[in-house]
């Protein structure tokens, strides 16, 4: 990509790496340079909390906030009753209006964390789809808006097509998500003025639906950018770990555990990480990522603490390298080490060491652990665990013990003093 603009916005996305497509470089260079442009990102409400895999377009839409924009976090209320099918292999389950609602007020504590919903003209708008397709007349619907749709087009959108080349089932229900997106923007322009959206890569064919869809009734230009669909250096879809998902709720992946995430960062992903996940200046990201050795460790502890400030505070960054430096250096017990707390129940006639690890979550299962322990990859307080019929009852837990699972990955156990 040659094109060199002129507007701060997609001069910070190409220069950090967060821009793999554009409807139209020159015209949206231009609308952005004129003057402000409102812009969203789609995110339905399947889950209590976001995860890092939407972290990438979250910073994207902060910059573009910085860059004296106003962006809009669409959430999907309506779209998640029916759920998007791109690229998945089945349907997801349906959920009910409380429990989306539930998810949504959730979900919402992130945001804050990144976007300035008080800022005056560009402050960020938080809008619902369930505001104009709960309502909408399904006749009416297929009049007005259903004629723009080309089945003919729609299926041959690698989204619907990799389902269908797979015999996948694809039921009607889903099929008629993209044309409920491609509706959203066109509300969106109406309502707002909402001239782009932006969304992962994944997206492009439901964004050109909506640009498409907007342009035939209400003959705006609108436009479409995406960003990359990450995988680390090594092959691995971004956010994964051996854990599950890297959520960023606190509630649901501690704060220590979030940081440890990020420092446990591939050596050659540390100045592309930095560089999309921070506000460092792009010459110290590329300054840090460059570093070998025990040097790179030092950047991945400085990656760790800006994404982990970014979103739970400068404080809890801190605390976690604490921790990590009396886990790692010291051989300590680090106060913000996940902890599972233990009733006397939970201990009555010995819980046994396999069962511990399940319960830290250092193990998936029974069968986990113990080929954890026979592979001697777990320790208790930092000595190795070689037997996997270990018991332990009230005697071993009148202090917090440490569990581990390899070098990176640590729980505490206590024993509630009131059970």
């Amino acid at each position: 990509m040659t094109y060199h603009p002129k507007s701060e916005f997609l001069h910070t996305v190409m220069e950090r790496g967060f821009l793999a497509d554009c409807t139209d470089y020159q015209s949206l260079d231009e609308a952005l340079s004129a003057g402000m442009v409102t812009a969203y990102i789609g995110y339905d409400a399947t889950a209590k909390s976001l995860h890092v895999g939407h972290l990438l377009n979250i910073m994207l839409l902060r910059w573009f906030q910085k860059s004296g924009h106003r962006p809009i976090t669409l959430m999907g209320g309506g779209t998640t009753k029916v759920g998007d099918p791109s690229f998945r292999a089945d349907e997801r389950p349906l959920l009910s209006a409380d429990d989306i609602d539930a998810n949504i007020a959730e979900m919402q504590r992130v945001f804050d964390r990144y976007l300035d919903y008080d800022a005056g003209p560009q402050s960020a708008l938080m809008s619902n789809n369930a505001e104009w397709l709960d309502s909408l007349n399904y006749l009416e619907f297929l009049r007005d808006i259903g004629r723009h749709f080309s089945v003919n087009r729609m299926l041959s959108f690698e989204s619907v097509k990799s389902r269908l080349d797979r015999e996948q089932s694809l039921s009607f229900l889903e099929f008629n998500y993209m044309i409920l997106q491609a509706y959203d923007f066109l509300e969106l322009n109406r309502r707002h003025g909402c001239l782009l959206q932006m969304g992962g890569s994944d997206q492009w064919g439901n964004i050109i639906n909506g640009i498409d869809l907007t342009r035939r009734v209400l003959e705006s230009e609108i436009f479409g950018l995406t960003t990359p669909l990450l995988t680390t250096s090594d092959g691995r879809k971004m956010g994964k770990s051996q854990g599950g998902a890297i959520w960023l709720n606190a509630d649901m992946l501690s704060p220590y555990e979030f940081w440890q995430f990020w420092r446990n960062t591939t050596d050659a992903d540390v100045g592309r990480f930095l560089k999309l996940y921070t506000e460092l200046s792009v010459e110290e990201c590329n300054r840090l990522g460059a570093l070998s050795g025990s040097d790179i460790n030092a950047a991945k502890v400085i990656l760790a603490n800006e994404v982990t400030s970014l979103l739970h505070g400068q404080d809890a960054a801190q605390a976690a390298e604490a921790t990590a430096r009396d886990v790692f250096e010291k051989g300590g017990i680090g106060d913000e080490l996940p902890t599972v707390t233990l009733t006397a129940a939970d201990i009555e006639g010995g819980l046994s060491i396999v069962q511990a690890l399940v319960r830290s979550g250092l193990a998936k299962s029974g069968k986990d652990a113990k080929r954890l322990i026979a592979e001697n990859g777990a320790r208790l307080n930092d000595a190795p665990l070689t037997s996997s019929g270990l018991m332990l009852d009230a005697e071993a837990l009148e202090e917090p013990i440490k569990l581990s699972a390899g070098k990176k990955r640590h729980a505490l156990l206590r024993l509630d003093p009131s059970s």
